[in-house]
């Protein structure tokens, strides 16, 4: 957690959703929750030299809703939205 808050100045530890912190069983899930990815705006559009709400509008198409619309929770898909970012580059 530690590790996180440093490379995301400005985060505060109680903000920090849990899925970040913690591993899939298998640890290779590609899924995090939207608030999870929603907190990294901040340091991936410094990184990338990226607008934060172009980021932002980027993050919020990527939002795949519960499976059948009831089972499981919101997720983005980190490979997805990593290749769309790819494509603005």
């Amino acid at each position: 957690m530690q590790d996180f808050l440093e490379t995301n100045p400005g985060v505060k530890r109680s903000d920090i959703p849990s899925d970040l912190v913690t591993a899939s069983g298998g640890g290779l899930d590609p899924h995090i929750s939207p608030q999870g990815a929603y907190i990294q705006i901040g340091r991936v559009a410094a990184a990338r030299n990226l607008d934060i709400n172009k980021l932002r509008e980027l993050v919020k198409s990527n939002i795949e809703a519960p499976l059948l619309g009831m089972f499981g929770t919101e997720r983005v898909n980190v490979l997805k939205l990593n290749l769309a970012l790819d494509k603005l580059n």
